[in-house]
C-alpha cells in the first residue's frame, strides 16, 4: 500500500506502471478511430504534480490541466464536448473486497437510490448527465464483478485481489495487449454503448466505515442519521454529489481519533497532549481578547481518490 502514496520509494515505480497502462489505452483508442484523446489524472497520491509521468505519456494525447484545482468527477461534464470516457487503474468500492478498496477516500460508502456504488459508477452517473457513456475500464477482479451490469463496457482485469492490501498481478505484457485491444473495440463500438442515469429525485446516503465516523451527527436536528449513515434527498446528481462530499468532511474527522490513539502509544504522548492543550487555551484567550487574526484559508484541493 505504501506504493500508492507520494513520498515513498515504491511510488516512483508505480508511476511508471500507471503511465504505461494509460499509454496502452491511448494507443487502443486511436487505433479504434478516436481522433482526439484527453487525459485527466485523478489518482490522489498527494503528489502536487501529476501521478502520470507527463514526459513519458503518449504525445498524441493531451493532459487536461487548469490554473486552479478542479473536480475531476464533475467539472468537465458538458454536452457536446466528449463522445466517451475511459477509466484506467480503478478499484473496488468500500467494502467490495478489492485491492485498495475505497470510494472517494477511505471509509466512505456512497449509496445512491439504495445502490452502493464505486468510483467508476460515480463517473458514469456524472457523465450520464451529458449523455456520455463510460466505454472502458481497468482494475481488479472485484471491480470487474461490480461492473458486470454495464454489459457494453470493455473491461480489462489487471490483477486478482487477495485482500485490501495485496493482489496478484497479471503480467504487464499481457495486460497492455489486452488494454490496447479492448480500448480499440470500445472506440469502434461507441454507438452500442450507453449513458447511465439515476432516477430523480435521488435518495443519497453516506455510510461511514472505521476509521471514518458520522456518530457526531446523532441527535442533530434536521439530520437523518442512523448507524453511521446519513440520508438526504437530492433533486439531481450534482446536489447528491455535493451533499455527500460535505458529509465526508464530517466523517473524516473520525480519523483524528485514530491519530490520538497512535500518539498515545509514544513515550512523549503526554508532552504532545499538554502542548496541544496549552495551544488551545492560548488561542481561546487571543480570540476572546480580539488579538487573534484569521489565517488565510488553504487552497481548495480538487477531490480525488485517495489511491
Amino acid at each position: 500500500m505504501r506504493s500508492l502514496s507520494f513520498g515513498n520509494e515504491e511510488y516512483n515505480q508505480v508511476r511508471v506502471y500507471l503511465t504505461n497502462d494509460v499509454n496502452a489505452v491511448i494507443d487502443g483508442l486511436f487505433a479504434g478511430g478516436a481522433d482526439e484523446v484527453h487525459v485527466v489524472d485523478a489518482h490522489g497520491s498527494g503528489n502536487p504534480d501529476p501521478d502520470i509521468l507527463v514526459d513519458e505519456m503518449d504525445g498524441r494525447a493531451q493532459l487536461i490541466s487548469k490554473d486552479n484545482p478542479f473536480d475531476a468527477y464533475t467539472a468537465l461534464t458538458e454536452k457536446g464536448i466528449y463522445d466517451a470516457v475511459a477509466v484506467v487503474c480503478m478499484h473496488s468500492k468500500t467494502g467490495g473486497g478489492g485491492f485498495a478498496a475505497h470510494t472517494y477516500t477511505i471509509g466512505m460508502d456512497w449509496i445512491l437510490n439504495d445502490m452502493s456504488i464505486n468510483e467508476t459508477e460515480i463517473i458514469a452517473y456524472s457523465w450520464g448527465r451529458a449523455d456520455v457513456p463510460v466505454i472502458f475500464a481497468s482494475g481488479d477482479d472485484k471491480l470487474q464483478e461490480q461492473l458486470k451490469w454495464m454489459d457494453w463496457l470493455e473491461y480489462v482485469k489487471v490483477k486478482n485481489a487477495k485482500g485490501a492490501g495485496d493482489a496478484e498481478l497479471i503480467p504487464f505484457e499481457e495486460v497492455h495487449q489486452n488494454m490496447r485491444e479492448a480500448a480499440k473495440r470500445a472506440a469502434e463500438n461507441l454507438l452500442n454503448s450507453k449513458a447511465v442515469h439515476l432516477t430523480l429525485p435521488i435518495k443519497a446516503q453516506l455510510r461511514a466505515v472505521y476509521p471514518a465516523r458520522l456518530d457526531q451527527l446523532e441527535g442533530v436536528p434536521g439530520i437523518d442519521y442512523q448507524d453511521q449513515t446519513v440520508t438526504f434527498t437530492a433533486e439531481n446528481f450534482q446536489k447528491a454529489y455535493d451533499g455527500i462530499a460535505a458529509f465526508i468532511g464530517v466523517a473524516t474527522r473520525g480519523y483524528v481519533r485514530l491519530l490520538v490513539d497512535v500518539i498515545d502509544t509514544h513515550d512523549n504522548a503526554r508532552k504532545i497532549f499538554t502542548e496541544y492543550g496549552e495551544r488551545m487555551d492560548a488561542t481561546w484567550v487571543e480570540v476572546e481578547s480580539g488579538l487573534w487574526k484569521q489565517p488565510a484559508p488553504p487552497a481548495k484541493k480538487a477531490p480525488t481518490p485517495s489511491a
